[in-house]
């Protein structure tokens, strides 16, 4: 194998790929546009107890531009496979290898069900490292692989990745039997990534507390369930070698309590989400997996943000955002479900400024409301008493979404108000204020009634 492409330069692939580069001219990169350019314009540095170092390999966004890749080592996350093999399948050949480093039991039968040929080679990474920033990543424990065939046998391309990595001074072991350490791998990955993220600090924290340590075992003998039904039995004490493997391990965090500080996706998905997918196919109970699952889908989603998601904040003790069914289980006596009969000329079902208000806490001093479209073009201030007694927003039409040509997806009326009326359209943001606010109103004179 001489050309060797590294897709991804990430905690994994950049530390992996810039030891093969260090030794091999061969070895490109494909990455994205903001890692690239860091990569271009300063190279690739590892920074490591044992030595730091940098190289400056071949590198692109588009794998057209490098080398036609004899084995390909995937190392992007396991949400990102599908984009990265639609840029990848336009340089491979018949002959071209892959090889996966990425978190998950699924990735290798995803490739093969895709490509429908014998070019999969599973592997397994053991490291502990983080991105500092673009083009630097940070080494502080392990370093090893563990390949293997899928169905176990050792072949001439084994044998071939294996000596790249030794080469790399990358200690490197072949797997008999890959598609179990991937397993064992993941019952550690279903324990220990979701939990950091919950306690929100480092293994120990989890270790230290003989409460987790049963809901360890629980989370274990689920994977294990799983797993064997799907014809990789585990060993029986698998929760106790977990929980072995992690006392050298309790100062880190995970790759999913990195990913979560750093505002990017989780993998839950495919470590306990894959778990719960597949345990209710094949019937099997698995009630803690689903629970870390859900609560970690909670604690890392980001607060949302644009069309059809209005935002109430300003002077309350938190901000809270709705969407149109959130919205909808409000409190009966705030919904208008035609607001034609307060207000004519309009359609669509409503609810009353007065519940919007009373689902955030607001600071005892706030005195006035600001609604404001969401492009940020058109508000309109109302006193609190103003918005509670008059306010209305409109939030759906025949059972569907406010439209947009009709001042949707939230649509501020206020009838009742004389020549005081408020209507502002593609309403996103209530701001809760203590005195006036903006207000792109017309002035008194040139007001129509509501």
């Amino acid at each position: 194998m001489r050309n060797v492409m590294i897709v991804g330069a990430g905690s994994v692939g950049g530390f992996f790929g810039a030891h093969l580069a260090k030794v091999n001219p061969n070895v490109s990169f494909l990455l994205r546009s903001r890692t690239l350019a860091a990569v271009k314009a300063r190279g690739l540095t590892i920074r490591s107890a044992g030595g730091s170092f940098t190289v400056h390999p071949p590198a692109a966004s588009d794998p057209r531009e490098l080398s036609a890749p004899d084995l390909i080592i995937l190392s992007v996350k396991a949400y990102d496979l599908d984009e990265a093999m639609a840029q990848l399948e336009p340089v491979m050949t018949e002959k071209t290898v892959l090889l996966t480093l990425q978190n998950g039991v699924d990735t290798e039968d995803r490739l093969i069900a895709r490509l429908k040929r014998d070019c999969v080679v599973g592997g397994v990474a053991f490291i502990y490292s983080k991105i500092a920033e673009p083009g630097v990543i940070e080494h502080y424990k392990k370093g090893a692989v563990a390949i293997g065939e899928l169905m176990g046998h050792e072949t001439e391309r084994l044998l071939q990745i294996r000596d790249l990595f030794a080469q790399a001074g990358i200690p490197c072991q072949l797997s008999k039997d890959v598609r179990r350490s991937k397993w064992e791998k993941m019952c550690w990955n279903c324990v220990f990534n979701p939990l950091t993220v919950l306690v929100n600090d480092r293994v120990a924290k989890a270790l230290d507390h003989p409460e987790l340590l049963r809901v360890i075992h629980t989370i274990v003998q689920e994977v294990m369930a799983v797993s064997a039904a799907l014809k990789v039995p585990l060993a029986p004490d698998m929760a106790d070698r977990v929980v072995k493997w992690s006392q050298e391990l309790r100062d880190i965090h995970t790759s999913m309590y990195d990913d979560w500080k750093a505002g990017r996706p989780t993998e839950i998905d495919y470590l306990n989400g894959y778990i719960v997918q597949k345990a209710r196919e094949l019937g099997i109970p698995t009630p803690v997996n689903e629970a870390l699952t859900a609560m970690i889908k909670v604690v890392t989603t980001k607060d949302r943000t644009g069309p059809g998601i209005l935002r109430i904040d300003g002077a309350v003790v938190q901000p809270v955002t709705l969407d149109r069914q959130a919205i909808g289980q409000l409190p009966q006596d705030h919904q208008v479900a035609d607001v034609g009969t307060v207000t004519s000329g309009m359609k669509g079902r409503a609810i009353r400024v007065s519940g919007l208000l009373n689902v955030p806490a607001l600071e005892i001093e706030a005195d006035h409301v600001t609604f404001h479209s969401l492009d940020g073009r058109y508000a309109a201030t109302l006193t609190l008493q103003q918005a509670r007694e008059h306010g209305l927003l409109i939030y759906e039409l025949d059972g569907e979404p406010l439209p947009d040509a009709k001042g949707g997806p939230f649509r501020l009326v206020t009838p009742g108000l004389g020549d005081l009326c408020a209507n502002v359209k593609g309403v996103g943001r209530i701001e809760v204020r203590v005195g006036t606010g903006k207000d792109t109103r017309p002035s008194l004179t040139e007001r129509t009634h509501c």
